[in-house]
């Protein structure tokens, strides 16, 4: 066989031998997949999740609940159940608590965070170990007290991961005791205050009722020369729990620059009376005061000095006999027999 010919053959084989036996070769072999896009892959994958569980046993889907809603009276015991998915290779282990539910205050934000200690709720199991690719539906129950006030006690289900990589999961809760409700709420502490060229109004509400309620607000301000701010009731992104207050800023870019105005705040919510509040706002243009003061203070320093000069009474003066010249007080002596000259 010819050199060059049997060189080919030979090259030919090792290089088949070379990719029958190296991993890496054979990783980028047609048809096997790159080891950083499965990497990628894994690292992209969802983490665990938690949700209200779908009812009669369903897989979980875009259209289930995003909360939970429970209604029920002073003693009753609901039922329900919270839905833990690990969609990871690894096992996940959940620490379960309630929150704010039977705390008493109805506090928290709106996305049911607060201190509540969550009494009134009770889980199968608080700690639960999912296995990998696995859902887990941990049953609870929400016991009522017989003394519980009615109306609405929003809170939350907590879901946190124990060990390495930790995590949180919170799922709101709606909780209405049922009986006699009442929605109130109220506008207090309203001030107007300066901030550069705008005004910033300041105000607090008050949720004084047992219902949650989405407030809306409407602002207007009349000066001496009529209306200067007039903004239509608009919802607030506020969620207004039973007992809290929240503190809001409202800004108004152009205020008069010479005005003495009363701002009034108007705030009403679903089944809530409108509550008022107001505050006196005097606008001064204090640059042209402090020169108008200032010309006014020089123009009055200067009329008292010419006024002075005005009433001053000068000596008046005149000759004597011997053409000496003498003062007009001294001749009244003379003229008298009061007083005598050498």
């Amino acid at each position: 066989m010819p050199f060059r010919t049997r060189a080919a053959v030979t090259g030919a084989v090792l290089a088949t031998v070379t990719v029958l036996l190296c991993p890496a070769a054979a990783a980028a072999r047609p048809g096997a997949a790159p080891a950083a896009p499965r990497a990628a892959a894994e690292r992209s994958a969802p983490d665990w999740t938690a949700a209200p569980a779908p009812g009669g046993g369903a897989r979980p889907s875009g259209r289930d609940r995003p909360y939970f809603y429970l209604e029920g009276g002073p003693g009753a015991v609901m039922n329900d159940r919270i839905s833990l998915g690990n969609p990871t290779d690894r096992a996940v282990t959940v620490h379960l608590r309630g929150a704010d539910v039977g705390s008493g205050t109805g506090g928290g934000d709106a996305a049911g965070r607060g201190s509540g200690s969550g009494a009134w709720v009770a889980f199968a199991a608080k700690e639960v170990r999912i296995p990998p690719r696995t859902r887990a539906g941990v049953p609870f129950t929400v016991t009522v007290p017989r003394d519980a006030v009615p109306g609405d006690h929003p809170g939350a289900l907590v879901a946190t991961r124990t060990g390495p990589g930790g995590g949180e999961r919170r799922v709101r809760m709606h909780l209405r005791v049922s009986g006699p409700t009442l929605s109130a709420v109220t506008v207090e502490n309203v001030s107007v205050g300066r901030r550069g060229s705008a005004a910033v109004i300041r105000y607090t509400l008050v949720n004084r009722g047992n219902t949650v309620l989405a407030p809306r607000l409407a602002v207007r301000a009349d000066g001496v020369f009529g209306p200067v701010l007039r903004r239509a009731a608009r919802a607030l992104p506020v969620e207004l729990l039973p007992g809290r207050r929240v503190q809001r800023t409202e800004t108004w870019p152009d205020p008069p620059g010479l005005d003495a105005v009363d701002v009034r705040l108007d705030v009403s919510a679903a089944g809530a009376a409108t509550s008022s509040g107001s505050a006196p706002y005097t606008a001064v243009p204090w640059g042209l005061f402090v020169a108008g003061a200032l010309v006014l203070t020089a123009g009055g320093g200067g009329g008292w000095l010419w006024l002075r000069r005005r009433t001053a009474t000068p000596a008046v003066r005149s000759q004597d006999e011997g053409g000496a010249e003498v003062a007009e007080d001294e001749r009244e002596l003379a003229s008298t027999g009061s007083g005598a000259r050498a």
